[in-house]
């Protein structure tokens, strides 16, 4: 969207826009792939070391493309700090493995329950994302009706986890959407307990309900360390505590994309 002069920075770019395709890939197929695992290996009741290997790949899979569109975002970006070192990115992915494996296991069991109920939700968080990125003007696209399907595509990923949509301050935001998937969590955990089911393995019901907790609690460690003492602005204003002169001014490439 913008004229690049340098042919540097239009390959950085270029890679930039790729990262950002393989995100939504890998979400659209990756996401719906993951809970079907995960719903055929609760319904059976039995796996080997295969199929827990699979579940886990896919989980690490789906997490590390947001790493690495992250880490490639910021190298675009001359105004942002990169992502950069074995400890930021190690966190961060855990950050996003965590938070990724409870709500997929949750959204598994609401199918347990009740799919209607289960894709009534997913349906109704979907709109929620979509309506946010309209109210915040995305501008990704040359034309309307493209922008139109980027918007939807922001609002499947919104479903499962939480992305900067437009480059700015997300201190609330991303509290308001955490704050909702915790309350979505620990809903659905009291449904599943207090519904009678048939069809799952009675034997999984303590163990998977603790690897949900588990998980989301540890998601959000990881995302207040990330936050706290990882995120490339933190080290930086660690190592600098006064700057001299006027802020670099923002690229306005970054007002078009998803940011951490």
């Amino acid at each position: 969207m913008e004229e690049q002069t340098d042919p540097h920075k239009e390959a950085i770019d270029i890679t930039t826009d790729l990262s950002m395709l393989r995100l939504f890939e890998t979400y659209l197929e990756g996401c719906p792939q993951l809970i079907l695992q995960l719903y055929a290996f609760l319904e059976r009741g039995q796996a080997n070391l295969s199929q827990y290997a699979v579940i886990m790949i896919s989980c690490c899979a789906i997490s590390w493309s947001t790493v690495d569109y992250q880490v490639a975002l910021r190298k675009s970006l001359p105004d942002k700090n990169l992502l950069s070192g074995f400890c930021p990115k190690l966190t961060y992915l855990f950050y996003k493995l965590f938070t990724l494996l409870s709500w997929t296991l949750s959204i598994v069991l609401l199918l347990f329950v009740d799919v209607k109920i289960a894709l009534f939700l997913l349906l109704f968080l979907w709109i929620i994302g979509f309506l946010w990125a309209c109210i915040r003007q995305t501008q990704f696209c040359n034309s309307l009706s493209m922008e139109f399907l980027y918007r939807i595509v922001v609002g499947v990923i919104l479903v499962f986890t939480f992305f900067n949509i437009k480059g700015q301050d997300t201190k609330c935001p991303m509290s308001c959407y955490y704050t909702i998937r915790v309350l979505g969590t620990l809903g659905i955990l009291t449904v599943f307990w207090t519904y009678p089911l048939s069809i799952f393995n009675s034997d999984y019901f303590i163990p998977i309900s603790a690897i949900v907790v588990l998980a989301l609690l540890l998601g959000i460690v990881f995302l207040t360390v990330y936050y706290g003492v990882f995120h490339p602005n933190r080290i930086v204003e660690a190592q600098h505590d006064e700057t001299d002169g006027k802020s670099p001014q923002r690229d306005c490439r970054m007002r078009y994309f998803l940011m951490d």
